[in-house]
């Protein structure tokens, strides 16, 4: 049983549906990579999958179970963590206090989960009290993804997580999310950076004009010609 299975999956805004029909699985050792052109709906397929947009067809099962439309509430309870590109922390809250925010659900794990986030990113231990609208965009994006494992969720969604970073937190980011998926969180993820994120990826799929136009293993799409020279720049 896969750990997240969408079929023909529609949806959109205001009635229109930016997805027609998009298929993705992944299972819980996946890293996920979702790539595409401008306006191909993959921060939308991130955001039908966790509650943000109206699914008109198709279904979305996480462990075998419907959470089609489900608010995204009960899919954090459900062991979902969703990561936007924009806005993703509190700025005038410390890093510390930011990370606390998300054990709200479990808060009788904040402190054993500080320390496991803390080995994933040891920059933020030792900010833990600096404001994190003081930090770098590398390490507001680690505090992002640091809030959302506070949850201890199996699924973690991430939308352009590495976005406006210099290459070398670029390369720290996809480094920390392979050692957040051999920890055993799956992770499905939509990336500008296609080469690179696709260089991590078990899975990737590329959508154009809202469907799968290739789906296969991350090393076979880098080596595809036809993707290479439509999406790679090659």
């Amino acid at each position: 049983m896969s750990l997240l299975n969408a079929t023909q999956v529609q949806g959109g805004y205001g009635g229109m549906n930016i997805l027609k029909g998009v298929d993705m699985a992944i299972d819980k050792e996946d890293i996920g990579v979702i790539v595409g052109p401008n306006g191909a709906g993959k921060s939308t397929m991130l955001k039908a999958i966790f509650g943000l947009v109206q699914v008109t067809d198709g279904d979305i099962l996480l462990r075998g179970e419907s959470i089609r439309n489900r608010q995204p509430n009960e899919l954090v309870h459900l062991g979902m963590g969703f990561i936007p590109q924009e806005k993703n922390i509190f700025p005038s809250m410390t890093v510390e206090e930011n990370l606390e925010m998300g054990a709200y659900i479990k808060p009788r794990t904040t402190a054993r989960m500080l320390e496991k986030i803390y080995s994933f990113f040891p920059d933020l231990k030792q900010k833990r009290k600096q404001p994190s609208g003081e930090l770098s965009g590398g390490q507001r994006q680690m505090v992002a993804m640091g809030r959302a494992l506070m949850t201890e969720p199996t699924l973690l969604l991430l939308d352009e997580p590495t976005a406006g970073l210099s290459p070398l937190y670029m390369q720290e980011i996809f480094d920390r999310i392979v050692e957040i998926n051999k920890a055993g969180v799956g992770i499905l993820m939509v990336e500008q950076n296609a080469k690179q994120a696709l260089a991590i990826a078990t899975k990737g799929f590329v959508l154009a004009s809202g469907q799968n136009l290739f789906t296969d293993t991350g090393e076979k799409l880098l080596n595809d010609p036809d993707v290479a020279k439509s999406f790679l720049g090659g």
